[in-house]
């Protein structure tokens, strides 16, 4: 007999665990199911009336749009958003953690004494012009001939010019490059300009607070000379770092010095049962051994910020993470958007239907330990525990910013398949689903469909745990 899963008591839909044919009856209804049904997708456990709340993971996802029968699919064509409110009531749910120092992995001990990951050397663009340059640098280093480091990884970007100096654009590229220069994955960074771009150098670094050294460079191609000469001048100074910084040996650390940020695309309908909050398991695991993770996407967090704000340690951050929220409604009505916009033709076809019901198993992947703080896209993070970081909700961009802001490893789930990857900071695949972990191995680090047959979040949270102190420590992810 094909099965159904029931989330929450409180709910009004069963997820099919396997494709559902019309007239079957699976355990756990008390109907014959009405229409076929993908797995991972909705089915009516009861009758819901035209403009009924329809509720899973005992949360709100929508309204009924017409009268649903018992055994129905519930997707797009019956399920409509709902703005209801949200029950907020600010830190009820924040409880404290109890630090449980003794996990550990093998990092590289800055001179700060903030610890990587990674043993990059960086080559940064102040602008668009010098991205050709900074490329070429980088790809004359294979890392095959330089055993001591990662690699040598070019950063660029399409900013830096066309635009007044002190452009909120320019800013927010400039905030983004300093948290790149100061990440512990890098042993060395280079910056190249052209010369004349509106994002300077030499102000740049000021208004950053970055001073010149022997493992922070700059150059201009103008003053090099021209092309060509640029990127030999820029190849002399990467051998010098390399020198250097091969000679950096791993050592044992606390756990406590890994920020991890928390990723999930191509999500379906699974991702929010096991990938997610198997995800959160792993997240209170590092937060209980002193270490730091960052949620963000706000546009993704729509829906289910009542949960967030719920384990809000103040009132500031509560008001922080509401002012976000609020400017990303507005900036959606300013351009004749909506939020519910945002599940992709992926994310409909595995199975989710709402941002309400994305969001809710978006959020799972923070776990259940307090907000600690909000803070704005790329900004420096200060605070242990758990952060948000506000970002759009796309995955490149969001984890960019989590990286300038410190994160030195990444966990992305998906249901679907994403192939990201991630430099300076590692990236590990949480697969939500048997099918996709084995169609797309080479992918997938670690499959979190077990929790579906008879394993338990916390120790599925266990293994994802042990595999970020394993890449932390040098193991290579598959991406």
């Amino acid at each position: 007999m094909s099965r159904v899963l029931i989330l929450n008591p409180a709910d009004d839909v069963a997820v099919a665990l396997e494709d559902l044919a019309a007239g079957s009856n699976p355990r756990g209804l008390t109907t014959p199911v009405r229409d076929d049904v993908a797995a991972g997708h909705k089915v009516a456990r009861h009758a819901i009336a035209d403009g009924a709340i329809v509720r899973k993971y005992g949360q709100v996802i929508g309204r009924a749009r017409a009268a649903i029968p018992a055994g129905s699919h519930v997707h797009t064509h019956n399920l409509a958003m709902a703005d209801d409110s949200r029950d907020a009531e600010v830190g009820v749910d924040a409880r404290p953690v109890h630090i449980q120092p003794g996990a550990t992995f093998e990092g590289y001990v800055r001179a700060d004494g903030r610890v990587g990951t990674r043993n990059y050397i960086g080559v940064l663009t102040s602008v668009n012009c010098s991205a050709t340059v900074a490329r070429r640098i980088a790809d004359s280093f294979r890392p095959e001939d330089h055993p001591g480091i990662d690699g040598v990884v070019a950063f660029t970007h399409q900013g830096g010019c066309g635009g007044a100096s002190m452009s909120s654009d320019v800013t927010l590229l400039q905030r983004t490059l300093a948290g790149y220069a100061r990440h512990p994955n890098f042993a060395g960074i280079l910056v190249v300009g052209l010369g004349c771009e509106a994002n300077q150098i030499p102000d740049f670094m000021a208004r950053e607070g970055l001073q010149a050294g022997p493992f922070l460079r700059a150059m201009t191609i103008q003053e090099a000379g021209g092309t060509s000469r640029a990127i030999e001048q820029g190849q002399a100074i990467v051998r010098e770092m390399i020198a250097e910084a091969a000679e950096a040996k791993r050592q044992t650390v606390s756990a406590e010095h890994l920020t991890v940020g928390l990723q999930c695309g191509g999500s379906d309908g699974w991702s929010g049962v096991t990938a997610n909050p198997a995800l959160g398991a792993a997240v209170d695991r590092l937060v209980a051994s002193g270490g730091s993770a960052m949620l963000s996407e706000t546009p993704e967090i729509w829906g289910a910020e009542h949960l967030l704000l719920r384990r809000a340690v103040s009132q500031g951050v509560a008001d922080r993470l509401n002012a976000r929220l609020d400017w990303w409604r507005d900036y959606a009505e300013r351009h004749q958007m909506e939020l519910n916009n945002n599940p992709s033709p992926g994310n409909l076809k595995g199975g989710l239907t709402t941002i309400l019901e994305k969001s809710l198993g978006a959020v799972a992947k923070s776990g259940s330990t307090p907000l600690n703080d909000v803070i704005g896209y790329a900004e420096p993070l200060t605070t242990k525990g758990l952060s948000f970081m506000d970002s759009p909700g796309y995955d490149p961009c969001s984890a960019t910013g989590q990286i300038a802001s410190g994160a030195n490893l990444i966990v992305f789930t998906t249901g679907r398949g994403s192939v990201f990857g991630a430099k300076p900071a590692p990236s590990i695949k949480v697969a939500s689903n048997a099918k996709l972990a084995s169609w797309m191995d080479e992918d997938m680090d670690i499959d979190a469909s077990p929790v579906l047959t008879g394993a338990s979040l916390t120790e599925v949270g266990d293994l994802i745990f042990a595999r970020i102190l394993a890449v932390a420590s040098g193991e290579p992810s598959k991406s």
